[in-house]
């Protein structure tokens, strides 16, 4: 690390180490949607907190090569810990380096003050009020994009290695907003001065935020509401936020919950493809998860009983509020899973959840109770024709009793519910975060798809900036826009 670069290759692998080692972090604070745990924030904000527990343990990530003896190795190293960021000397970068392949692909990483990132990593034993996150920490990072530079008159977008989620994360309960905020305010105004910032004010930047995006849009200085103003605050209105829960404003985009699943190589996701769309499976669906009895509106107690009365072998339960649930195993979540054709997916906490995730790894076909809990949410990630590789039950049909989940689910025939799991099957390269020392050739990634998408996002704003037209960047009230996006306009009123 800390030698002179010798060639270019040698500084695109420690920048791209900054971009994968900060996507892992801002994404550390995610866990399975499975724990009680969540009943802390009940009643406290609705459909904006996410759950947390003891499920991030790395150890429990070798557990799941066990079922299909693919590797998957610890994330863990020490190189999380490394000095951020790196010394000036490292950045000898020219152009005659560089392929013109990157041409309108490259990416400039800010060198932020350590106080936004590893500042915060050195608080990791009070990130979460009720775990010590320090385990879950560490990552190695990955070394492969070509398209980075130190040159940020060449780059298409600013990558911003702010931890947000973990920084807020810290202070969400028994803390006032100024507490809340202040990262927020230190970060924007680090932006504003710097000389990047005035290309396009901002709309070439972009961050990752490893909460739900509500954890960031507080209203007010009422020291009652939840979490923090940064996507509120002037300038980040003006950036792209990736986290794994967007909401209706057009500046932020959804992008995988990360799972246990991070192969190495191509060869491991083809051979995991092949046995999960190849599986027998023993139940019709299922469903991993608890009760939110002091939720209002949650569909979550009816599911169960739905499930519990349904004939036998037809719906799998994994209790996760009994005593000694294994919700927080990976490797007995997947297991559920993948014995079952449908997994049943209604909102949590938030309108998202991780299971989606888990079951798409598992060739489990989700079923969805509420369109913000995917279709406005993965634009980037799932098909437009959403009814290939998803079930749509409206929430207020089982709300009011007019669903049976097992006669809708008992009307797909084998073939259909096959044709089904391939297009499931297709979606795991794109929603896995691949092993931090691989490099696939034949797929991408979360990460590889989120970067294309943003850099093309910012080349067309900058070619209509270009234009001298005016870019309505931050938009708020988007959600029947987002989803027209991905299911169509026609498919839109079936949603509702």
């Amino acid at each position: 690390m800390e030698k002179p670069i010798v060639n270019g290759s040698h500084c695109h692998n420690q920048l791209w180490f900054i971009i994968r080692a900060s996507f892992v972090f801002c994404l550390v604070l995610l866990c399975l949607d499975y724990s009680v745990l969540s009943g802390v924030k009940n009643g406290v904000f609705p459909l904006v907190s996410q759950s947390f527990s003891g499920s991030q343990k790395t150890h429990n990530a070798t557990q799941l090569a066990a079922i299909d003896e693919i590797s998957i190795p610890n994330p863990i190293s020490n190189d999380a810990h490394r000095d951020f960021p790196f010394r000036e000397n490292n950045y000898n970068i020219t152009l005659a380096n560089v392929t013109d392949s990157c041409s309108g692909k490259y990416i400039y990483v800010h060198r932020l003050p350590t106080r936004f990132n590893n500042g915060v990593l050195r608080d990791c034993r009070n990130l979460i009020k009720w775990f010590n996150m320090c385990p879950s920490l560490m990552n190695a990072g990955i070394k492969q994009y070509k398209c980075l530079t130190n040159d940020s008159s060449m780059a298409s977008a600013v990558y911003v290695p702010f931890y947000a989620g973990l920084d807020v994360g810290r202070y969400l309960w028994g803390y006032n907003t100024s507490v809340r905020d202040s990262a927020a305010y230190g970060v924007a105004d680090w932006l504003r001065k710097q000389h990047e910032w005035n290309r396009m004010f901002g709309q070439d930047h972009f961050f990752v935020a490893g909460r739900i995006a509500w954890d960031f849009r507080r209203q007010t200085n009422n020291e009652s509401e939840w979490g923090s103003k940064l996507m509120n605050l002037p300038e980040f209105m003006n950036i792209t936020m990736l986290s794994i829960e967007s909401s209706s404003w057009s500046n932020e985009f959804a992008i995988p919950y990360p799972t246990y699943f991070h192969p190495l190589r191509n060869i491991n996701v083809v051979h995991w493809q092949k046995r999960t769309r190849t599986r027998k499976r023993r139940y019709l669906f299922c469903f991993a998860g608890a009760p939110r009895p002091t939720m209002k509106g949650s569909i979550r107690g009816e599911i169960i009983n739905q499930c519990l009365s349904a004939p036998n072998r037809t719906c799998k339960f994994l209790d996760c509020k009994a005593e000694g649930n294994k919700c927080d195993t990976p490797v007995e979540v997947i297991k559920v899973f993948r014995d079952c054709n449908f997994c049943l997916q209604p909102p949590g906490d938030s309108y998202t959840r991780r299971s989606t995730f888990d079951s798409i790894i598992s060739g489990c076909i989700p079923v969805f109770f509420h369109p913000y809990s995917a279709y406005a949410q993965y634009i980037w990630y799932f098909p437009k024709n959403y009814t290939k590789y998803s079930v749509y039950i409206p929430q207020n049909d089982i709300k009011n009793g007019n669903v049976s989940i097992n006669r809708v689910l008992s009307r797909f025939s084998e073939h259909r519910i096959s044709e089904m799991r391939k297009e499931v099957v297709k979606l795991i390269p794109k929603v896995i975060y691949a092993n931090p020392k691989s490099r696939f050739e034949r797929f991408e990634d979360a990460i590889d798809i989120a970067l294309k998408k943003v850099t093309e996002r910012v080349n067309k704003v900058g070619e209509v900036m270009k234009e001298g037209k005016g870019v309505d960047f931050a938009a708020g009230n988007q959600w029947k826009l987002k989803l027209a996006g991905i299911v169509g306009d026609q498919a839109l009123e079936t949603l509702f």
